[in-house]
């Protein structure tokens, strides 16, 4: 996962996901995934993210298609699907990852930030 740099990047990434709606206040991590309706890494992604919601209540999911905010994509620099966008409960932008990630780093980042029962 790569890092968003610099506080001027950070700042951009929070308003344009705050002018989606997505609000990370009401979780320990929020994933926002941007996708596309044929990619099948991004069903897949959805999926398994979806499933560890039902365990980890600290965790949120928000789906985003891709090509319904192609503004927000532009801004974003998002030029792959699925991309990924981990948030904490600030809004404090922790990372972000294109393309499918493995079941492993997504098991990692919510063990981290979103524990299975966990939650505040």
């Amino acid at each position: 996962m790569s890092s968003v740099g610099g506080q001027g990047a950070q700042v951009t990434t929070q308003s344009v996901l705050a002018g989606l709606g997505i609000d990370p206040g009401a979780a320990d991590l929020t994933v926002v995934q941007f996708s596309t309706a044929f990619c099948a890494p991004c069903r897949q992604t959805r999926a398994r993210l979806q499933q560890m919601q039902t365990s980890r209540p600290g965790l949120a999911y928000v789906h985003v298609d891709a090509e319904s905010h192609l503004d927000e994509v532009r801004r974003l620099d998002v030029r792959r699907t699925p991309t990924l966008f981990y948030l904490d409960r600030a809004g404090t932008l922790l990372g972000r990852s294109s393309g499918a990630p493995r079941p492993a780093e997504l098991e990692a980042l919510a063990d981290a930030h979103a524990p299975v029962g966990g939650g505040r």
